[in-house]
Order: structure tokens, then sequence, then C-alpha cells
């Protein structure tokens, strides 16, 4: 049975969000709960010469920010190929 074209949305969006909440979630750990919770108990341990906690709050945070948007952006482009959703489909020229 094929989708309509309302549906193929609702389904696109749903696994965007779905996608979303995924690198929200891992950011949300990693910098909040990583770098300020759990930031003492995680300085028991060390990391290139730097407390584990200390390292998360200042660098692992920004690093794993950075990996999260290439995560997103090539997810994305596969569900835009997947739902043809490409970019490219708007030009007229």
């Amino acid at each position: 049975m094929a989708l309509t074209s309302k549906q193929k949305q609702t389904v696109y969006w749903q696994a965007n969000l779905k996608l979303l909440a995924f690198c929200l979630s891992i950011w949300f750990c990693v910098s909040f709960l990583f770098g300020i919770l759990l930031a003492d108990w995680l300085n028991q341990f060390s990391l290139a010469g730097y407390k584990l906690g200390f390292w998360f709050a200042q660098q692992g945070s920004i690093y794993t920010f950075v990996a999260l948007i290439f995560f997103y952006a090539h997810k994305m482009n596969k569900l835009d190929s997947r739902f043809q959703a490409d970019e490219k489909q708007g030009d007229t020229e």
C-alpha cells in the first residue's frame, strides 16, 4: 500500500523529530549530566592528564556537539533521500 503525500510528510517529520530527540538527549547527557551533575564523581578518573569531569565540562561537550552536527547531517541526508525530500527538488532552473 502506497502512502499519500500527507502520510509521507507525517512519517518524515516523525523520523526527523525522533532523530532530533536522540541527538538532544546525547547532548544533554554529555553537557549537563557529565559536565555539571556528575563532574565530582567523574573527577576520580582522568583523561590525558585531566580530571574527567573537568574534561567533559571544557572539551568533551564541545567535541560531542561537533560530532552530533555531522551525525545529524549524515542521517538527515539519508532520511531526505529515503523520502525524496532532497534540497534540489524545489529548484526550477
